[in-house]
């Protein structure tokens, strides 16, 4: 991919590349999940590449939670992409803070 997009983004509209993880995955108790396994209602990861003029809460470069039923494809330039509103997003992926107080509320 090219460091700028030929594309400008409107409004509240975020383009975002999945990041697949492909193949067999772990649950946390260790069961083996085929990559052919389907799971309802399962929110996907991506990384932000543009954002709108109205966005306010996503920046480029950021990685966000979203419903794959919440999307639009677009293909630009022979890449794959999605096509989200700012309000279809779950959640952005918040870097750790390592500099903790130590105190507990």
């Amino acid at each position: 991919m090219t460091d700028r997009l030929p594309i400008k983004m409107l409004h509240d509209r975020v383009l975002v590349r999945e990041t697949r993880e492909e193949g067999e995955r772990r649950s946390s108790g260790g069961i083996l999940i085929p990559s052919t396994a389907q799971v309802s209602k399962r929110l996907v990861w991506a990384e932000v590449l543009a954002v709108g003029s109205h966005v306010r809460a996503v920046e480029t470069g950021d990685r966000v939670l979203f419903s794959p039923d919440d999307r639009f494809e677009v293909e630009i330039a022979g890449d794959d992409y999605m096509l989200l509103r700012e309000r279809d997003l779950h959640a952005v992926a918040a870097e750790r803070n390592d500099a903790n107080t130590g105190l507990y509320l």
